[in-house]
């Protein structure tokens, strides 16, 4: 697997994201009508794929698991997109705690 080209495909579902954002209207758009609901809308609906991708892993189904965790993708940068998040800001905390353990990185958490 080319790893490059399965970031592009994050990349292009984010700009999809953006577009439908911005450019349809929830009728036409499942985008644009989540977004349309709301924080807590787009929360509950990332709650409910993050279960529904967790109880596929535990039945050890792959297929499951991949699509579920497409849907937890997804609908994780919805969330994003209602917060106005960009990835850039999350791949900066994931490049700033290069330099320290899983361990270290929690701890600081605590003491915050």
């Amino acid at each position: 697997m080319n790893n490059t080209q399965s970031f592009e495909h994050l990349e292009l579902l984010w700009k999809k994201i953006e577009e439908r954002a911005l450019d349809s209207s929830s009728e036409d758009s499942y985008v644009a009508s989540l977004l349309s609901k709301g924080l807590k809308e787009c929360s509950k609906k990332l709650g409910e794929e993050a279960v529904e991708t967790v109880l596929a892993s535990i039945t050890k189904d792959k297929a499951e698991t991949i699509k579920e965790s497409a849907d937890l993708l997804f609908h994780l940068f919805v969330l994003w997109k209602s917060l106005n998040i960009m990835p850039e800001e999350i791949m900066n905390e994931l490049k700033d705690r290069d330099s320290m353990s899983g361990h270290e990185e929690k701890a600081s958490r605590k003491s915050n």
